[in-house]
């Protein structure tokens, strides 16, 4: 590895700082990217339903730089005072790498980057919004924007083989060669302790008896999320089973007051099986307590929720979109349904619920999993990796 004069400044942009993916890989690559690089973190809070995951940069000693004019709704005076700030954090800060992570922080700061001469811009898809988001005409023009920002970034990371077919050849942002995959990566250690530590506690709380399946699905109340199909799978299921279920719906967000609606029709029919429990923190512990856990997206990049399931030896059941056949194994983790096929959803869904020894079976294949491709040391190593090549390609404009 190459040694340098100086430390390599990395200015690392996020949209949010709300649970989900991107926080967790900004969190890594800024607390473990190595004594070669000083990393600053900048982004903006969470929206109205969604939960502060401040928390998990404390915990990994990030302290952030937020900005409050950084907001996920389009506002020209919003947008154009964030993209100030941010060409003003750059001027400051001086640095020779802007990384940005998700959409909105991607289209200010590669802008900011680039106006301000910055020498290697990066941009990571942590989904995207080419379908199951807006209409037809706004779609286009979110894609016209990305294309033109891909022409101003020198890599662009994918998180998945998957999301990097959709963005080269799907959705034709870039050209193949412009896209690195490289995975997310998380501290999974505690979803397997807290497995073995906690299961009977959590069970306890929520008063989930032995004989009982605990079913959960964890994620923003939105339209992409798609709980309406979850609770008609839930509703198909209780029909046809002998076995007795509880629900948990684990998160909150604009659709609450819709989703509750329907589930108090579901209670009323089945006597109360179905629980909202809002934004849960200690994701590793409520895991435990769970045997099936769901996803029902119309789109996602990477499902946290299904890998922390699975670290958890949780089995998921899960609709086909996004990064998902890169996350669970078929038939050994779990089981992937064609988006919006109901009846094959229920139908996998209530093999589980049937079945224990199916369960147990994915339990002990999740870990296995998703242990080393999904753990922080090897997002941190790969992100190095790629940084270093960069940088050798750019040593003539870097004074290291």
């Amino acid at each position: 590895m190459a040694t340098y004069k100086r430390k390599i400044k990395v200015l690392r942009i996020i949209n949010r700082f709300n649970i989900g993916g991107p926080t967790y890989n900004a969190t890594f690559l800024t607390a473990f990217l190595g004594d070669d690089f000083e990393t600053m973190l900048v982004g903006g809070m969470p929206e109205e339903g969604e939960s502060d995951s401040l928390y998990i940069l404390e915990k990994y000693n990030v302290t952030p730089f937020l900005m409050k004019e950084m907001v996920r709704k389009p506002s020209l005076k919003n947008d154009k005072a964030a993209y100030r700030k941010i060409k003003d954090i750059i001027e400051e800060f001086k640095p020779d790498i802007v990384h940005t992570h998700a959409s909105k922080a991607g289209a200010l700061g590669r802008k900011a980057a680039k106006s301000c001469g910055v020498p290697i811009i990066l941009h990571t898809f942590h989904g995207h919004v080419f379908h199951s988001y807006f209409g037809r005409v706004k779609t286009a023009i979110f894609k016209q924007i990305e294309k033109f920002l891909a022409r101003k970034s020198d890599v662009i990371v994918a998180i998945s083989d998957i999301q990097k077919e959709e963005l080269t050849k799907t959705h034709k942002i870039c050209s193949p060669e412009k896209v690195k995959v490289i995975p997310l990566g998380f501290d999974l250690k505690v979803f397997k302790e807290k497995k073995e530590s906690e299961r009977k506690r959590v069970r306890a709380y929520y008063g989930i008896e032995d004989d009982e399946v605990a079913v959960a699905i964890i994620g923003r109340l939105a339209p992409v999320k798609n709980h309406h199909l979850f609770l008609e799978v839930i509703d198909d299921v209780l029909q046809k089973t002998s076995k007795k279920v509880k629900c948990y719906i684990v998160g909150d967000g604009t659709e609450r007051e819709d989703i509750e609606e329907k589930v108090n029709k579901i209670n009323q029919k089945y006597n109360h099986v179905i629980q909202m429990t809002s934004w849960i923190k200690d994701v590793a512990s409520f895991n435990a307590g769970m045997d099936v856990i769901c996803l029902t997206s119309k789109n996602e990049g990477t499902p946290v929720s299904l890998i922390e399931a699975q670290a958890s030896g949780v089995p998921v059941v899960t609709t086909d979109v996004g990064g998902v056949r890169d996350v669970v194994l078929e038939g050994e983790t779990g089981f992937v349904v064609a988006r919006n096929n109901k009846e094959k959803f229920a139908k996998k869904l209530l093999e589980l619920v049937e079945n224990e020894k199916e369960r147990e079976k994915m339990s002990q294949n999740g870990w296995n999993h998703v242990e080393e491709k999904f753990h922080y040391t090897t997002l941190v190593k790969n992100m190095t990796n790629l940084y270093h090549d960069l940088i050798e390609l750019k040593k003539n404009e870097l004074d290291l």
